[in-house]
Order: C-alpha cells, then sequence, then structure tokens
C-alpha cells in the first residue's frame, strides 16, 4: 500500500519542479513509510510513497518498463501477478522484479486500457507512456483505493491518492463546492461524485481516465460495472459450494505478502467468516484484534474472544472511551473532507492496535452490500411489496398525511416508530430507499440552512444522484437495485473511504477479501431468496459458514461497530455539543441558522430527542473547515 501524486500539463508540455511533486508527497508521507521516489519528463511529473509488502527491496517506484518507454506510480495491491507474468512472459515479456508493478507495466504494453480487467486487485496507479506522450489514471473496480485529481490554472492537472496531496500545491484553489455541504449533511460524507472543494474531482470506482499533451481534460471511461440482472440457477447446495470456493480463493489470494499480516475480528459473521477461513488456510496461529467499548450494550469483544478461541488466534483486544475524543482534530485531518461515520473512531484504533504486530490486516467489509445483510433491505423489499399494491397516486397523498399526522416517536420501541415507515411508503422505492440510508432527512435540512446558503443550492437535492442511480441500475428488482446504489454510491463514498484513510494513517495495509470482484459477481446473480430469505440476509453465506461457525455468531442481531455518541454528548462532550451553536467557523460561512444548531444540541443534551449523528456532523464539519483553512 502507497501513495501516489503527480503532475501533467495539458497544454505545452512545460518543464515539472520536482519540489513541487515532493511536498505534494510529504502531504502523504503516512501512506509510505518505507521509501519515496520522483520522476519528471518535459510535461509529466510522477511522485510515489513505498509501504512495502511483496517484493520488500526489489520494485522501487516510480517504476520504468523494462524498455524505459513507460512509467508508473502505483498504490495497491495486484493478487494475481504471478499469474499474469507467466502469461505476459510467454509472450515475450521480460521481468527483473519479483512483485506486481512490474506485472502493470508489461500488462500497459501489452493490451494498453484493456489491461484493466485482467487485473485483479485493489488499485490506483498512472502509467506516463513516453511514446504516446500519455498519462492513464486508473481505480479499482470498487474504490477501495482513492484518487484525486484537479485541474489547475496554469494548464497542468495534478492528481494524489488524498486531498491533503492536492492542497500541497501552491495552484489548487480552496473554495468550498456549497452542494458538497448539502450532499455531507445527508450522506454523512462527500460521495464520489463531489468533492468538499470546487474543481477537485475523484475519479469513480471502476473508470480510468486518458490524457494526452495539447489536449483538453476527457472524461473518465468506465470499465467495470456490476450487474443484478442476471439469475443463477441450480441447486442451494451446489450454489453454496461455488460460494464457498471463490471465498476461499479470496481469502488466500489475500495472504500473499512478504511481511506479517494478521486480520480485524469484531465477532461478526463477516469478519468471523475471514478468520475462519484464515485459519483453515494458515500452517501458524492467525493474528487477530478487535476493538471495543465501555458501553456494554455496543460490546462484541466476547463474541470476537469465542472466535478467537475456537481457531486458536493470536488475539488482543482494546477498549475505546470517551476521552478518545481528544484526538477529533486527528481523525478530521485524516479525511481532509468532513467524515461523520462515528465507527471511523473504533476502526482508527483497530488499526492502531493491528499495526502494533502486523503491517497487513483482512477485513470483513462488503458483505453486506453483496449478500443483503443490512436489515434496511429488509425493510425496502417489505415497503416495495406493499408499494406493488396501490399506485402513487394514491399511496403519495394517503401515506403521506399519515405519516405528517404520524408522531415522531425517536425513544419508542421500534414498532411503534412508524413516522419513517409511513413516510417511505408515500414515495417510490429510490426515494424512499435514499431516505433510509442517508443521515439528515431534507426536512430537517431545510431548517438548519440560512436563506443564503438556500439561494447558492437551487434546485439541487442530495438524493437526486443516488435515486437516479438505482432508476438506471442493472437490475431486476426493488432489492437488487438498493444493493446496486449502495455497491457504487454508499461503498467507496463510507466504507472504503473510512478504512483507507484510518489504515493507510498508521501505515498499515487493509484488505477487503469479501469485496473479490468475482465473488462479488457471483452474490449479484444469486436468486433474492438466498440473498434475504425469511428476513435473514446474507442467507446463503451464513449457510456455507455453518460448517465453521456456531450459531450465535451466524445468527444472532446485526451490530455492527456502533460507537454511543449519544451517550457521550449527553456526557463528557456536551460541552462540544454545545460550541457548535456558536462555531466562528460555521458562522464565518453564512450557510447556517446557529440559532438552530444551538437549540438541537440543548435538545439533545436533555435527552428530549436523539440528534447525535447531526450534532457528529457538524462536529466534524466545524473540524474539517478549519483544517482545510477555508
Amino acid at each position: 500500500m502507497c501513495g501516489i501524486a503527480g503532475i501533467f500539463h495539458l497544454e505545452t508540455p512545460k518543464p515539472v519542479d520536482p519540489a513541487r511533486i515532493v511536498k505534494m508527497c510529504a502531504a502523504m508521507a503516512h501512506r509510505g513509510p518505507d521509501g519515496q521516489g520522483c520522476w519528471t519528463a518535459p510535461g509529466v511529473g510522477l511522485g510515489h510513497l513505498r509501504l512495502s509488502i511483496i517484493d520488500i527491496a526489489g520494485s522501487p517506484q516510480p517504476m520504468a518498463s523494462v524498455d524505459g518507454r513507460a512509467m508508473l506510480v502505483f498504490n495497491g495491491e495486484i493478487y494475481n501477478f504471478r499469474e499474469l507474468r507467466e502469461e505476459l512472459r510467454a509472450g515475450g515479456a521480460q521481468f527483473h522484479t519479483d512483485g506486481d508493478s512490474e506485472v502493470i507495466l508489461a500488462a500497459w504494453q501489452r493490451w494498453g486500457p484493456d489491461c484493466l480487467p485482467r487485473l485483479h486487485g485493489m488499485f490506483a496507479f498512472a502509467i506516463y507512456d513516453l511514446g504516446q506522450r500519455t498519462l492513464f489514471l486508473a481505480r479499482d473496480r470498487l474504490g477501495v483505493k482513492p484518487l484525486f485529481y484537479a485541474p489547475l490554472s496554469d494548464g497542468s492537472l495534478a492528481f494524489a491518492s488524498e486531498l491533503k496531496g492536492l492542497t500541497a500545491h501552491p495552484l489548487l484553489r480552496r473554495e468550498i463546492d456549497p452542494l458538497a455541504i448539502e450532499d455531507y449533511l445527508a450522506w454523512g460524507y462527500v460521495p464520489d461524485h463531489r468533492s468538499i472543494l470546487a474543481g477537485v474531482h475523484k475519479l469513480p470506482a471502476g473508470h480510468s481516465l486518458l490524457l494526452r499533451h495539447s489536449a483538453s481534460l476527457p472524461a473518465p471511461q468506465q470499465w467495470w460495472d456490476i450487474s443484478f440482472a442476471e439469475r443463477k440457477q441450480g441447486r442451494a447446495a451446489d450454489l453454496e459450494a461455488e460460494l464457498l470456493h471463490l471465498f476461499r480463493q479470496a481469502v488466500t489470494s489475500r495472504m500473499v505478502a512478504d511481511v506479517p499480516l494478521g486480520a480485524f475480528l469484531s465477532g461478526g459473521v463477516d469478519s468471523s467468516a475471514v478468520v475462519a477461513l484464515m485459519a483453515e488456510a494458515s500452517n501458524s496461529p492467525v493474528k487477530t484484534c478487535s476493538i471495543g467499548f465501555d458501553v456494554a450494550g455496543l460490546d462484541e469483544t466476547s463474541y470476537a474472544a469465542q472466535v478467537a478461541k475456537q481457531f486458536g488466534t493470536d488475539h488482543r483486544a482494546r477498549t475505546v472511551t470517551a476521552d478518545d475524543f481528544e484526538h477529533i482534530d486527528t481523525l478530521a485531518a485524516m479525511f481532509d473532507e468532513p467524515f461523520a461515520d462515528a465507527s471511523a473512531l473504533p476502526t482508527w484504533r483497530v488499526c492502531q492496535l493491528a499495526r502494533e504486530s502486523v503491517t497487513v490486516a483482512l477485513s470483513g467489509d462488503g458483505a453486506d452490500e453483496a449478500f443483503a445483510g443490512y436489515r434496511r433491505y429488509k425493510f425496502q423489499h417489505r415497503e416495495d411489496q406493499m408499494r406493488s399494491l396501490l399506485p402513487q397516486s394514491v399511496r403519495g397523498p394517503l401515506f403521506g398525511a399519515l405519516g405528517a399526522a404520524y408522531p415522531q416517536a425517536d425513544w419508542a420501541p421500534r414498532p411503534f416508530r412508524a413516522k419513517a415507515t409511513l413516510e417511505a411508503l408515500s414515495l417510490s422505492s429510490e426515494a424512499g430507499y435514499a431516505r433510509a440510508v442517508g443521515v439528515t432527512r431534507p426536512n430537517l435540512r431545510e431548517t438548519l440552512y440560512s436563506s443564503e446558503f438556500l439561494a447558492l443550492r437551487g434546485d439541487y437535492r442530495a438524493e437526486q444522484p443516488w435515486e437516479a442511480l438505482m432508476r438506471a441500475a442493472p437490475a431486476r428488482s426493488g432489492l437488487d437495485r438498493a444493493q446496486y446504489a449502495d455497491l457504487k454510491f454508499w461503498l467507496p463514498g463510507d466504507i472504503l473511504t473510512k478504512v483507507d484513510r484510518t489504515s493507510m494513517a498508521v501505515s498499515l495495509e487493509a484488505r477487503e477479501p469479501l469485496l473479490d470482484h468475482r465473488l462479488l459477481e457471483f452474490a449479484a446473480s444469486l436468486p433474492e431468496g438466498l440473498r434475504l430469505k425469511r428476513d435473514e440476509g446474507k442467507w446463503l453465506l451464513k449457510k456455507a459458514m455453518q460448517r465453521y461457525l456456531p450459531d450465535n455468531i451466524l445468527f444472532r442481531q446485526k451490530q455492527g461497530f456502533v460507537t454511543p455518541i449519544a451517550d457521550w454528548f449527553r456526557g463528557p462532550l456536551a460541552g462540544s455539543a454545545r460550541g457548535i451553536g456558536s462555531s466562528s467557523v460555521l458562522a464565518r460561512t453564512g450557510w447556517f441558522d446557529l440559532k438552530r444548531l444551538g437549540a438541537l444540541a440543548e435538545e439533545h443534551i436533555s435527552g428530549r430527542s436523539d440528534h447525535s449523528r447531526l450534532l457528529w456532523q457538524l462536529l466534524m464539519l466545524d473540524r474539517s473547515l478549519t483544517g482545510l483553512s477555508v
């Protein structure tokens, strides 16, 4: 795992100052503590920071092809590099290293942009082809590895693994995109179709960009997509065996490393399944680690300890407390953009714990999106069944009126909290699911904004891109479309951003076997009933893992990596909550009704309402804008 940066002149190929490349890399030094390099030629410069994982001494970057006609900087891992190297060698390619970087170069020279579907792994890379005088940027299928880019006023384009790499360039504008604020408040993160800074772009997952001198900036080209439109046939037992084969293949391919390797173990289904297959494939105890909380109802360490004991892992655990929020500025700085997934704190802590003994850690991320594990899929499926009974012309007014009349009862047991369901039934399937996934709903957002901000936002609403994505999904059903949107929008924007930044902050490489594209494509083709069966999500995956894991791990209610911020904002962090309403940073933007923010804080502290997620969003926005110095 590494960091990359570069500059490419789209117009006249002017000289690139190596000092600028070095400075951009220095801003991301945590991504590659084991080495750095810089290469420049007329009109182009490439920089690299290395975290050595494979071929530790033999693959420095920027790396030149054997014939010297192409240069590469690469962040990630290619898990099938050995097989590709043999195929390329059979065709006449020569190799001087034992790593995966040189394989990418040879694949580019053999197949050009068509090399991408042959690469199995997580990656963001840049190749400058000296013969063609082109720069090729590419990002992996799911967006595990990030890549930011921005056109600059001198006619060049700068790119980097993190936004802080771009902000180190003196010509980058630091102007906030107001639509990113709307997106952030809706989702709790700035999704990949936007950046917090106007003019900065994120290369979308599964896309590439081919740049030429003396040419304008082209649009990214999609090279991979996932389809939910096909359905596998066959007996459930045969599909279960195929799933297990693909899962084993995904795990074992990610266990290749020349440095110590381990796994995150939460005690949930997904991480426990990964650890079970790692233990099966390993000749020595797997190193595992977990994080707990000082709130008993949210602590899962006992389940993690149970799994660790069953598989004889070398296990370590640590507890997160409210005192950890003294590191809030450190946390905000990891992400550059505002990022309000509160589980980032324990994720960072578990990464710190893992880095004490390993350099690579496997995680369980991706199973919920692939196999319909989230509870919201169950509710969405039920709501879609009800939507099918009445046309929108009837549903909209009927359930809209019922939802408006029903009291807000966040404090009540779930069966009595019907307001959200009634409101969702008044909407289309896409709009209803967008609300289910969102953090701050449209009607609440409206009360937070000033008239100035509302004018800037205009007709745009954060839910619009999500709904459009669901409508255009290659899918058969509402469940398909919901999973597709999660994989394409929420996964890269939230989950993978969280894991990348928190792991790289401590120079740890995180790998996600459940995001192997072959396993994902298989899961997307399963009949609905093998994903979500009798309200049980991840049904076929759980059935396949019954030979490894006990029922209290497989079938207990999903808990997730939940952080007790509601309690903390009423206790040790009450002062931080009250400070939001008087924030000079938020006041300076002129975009918020600060009295309203202060009132929300008091409502939460008193226990009258639960505004913890919104308060955390606003607190992280305040810290992020401070860090960006805008």
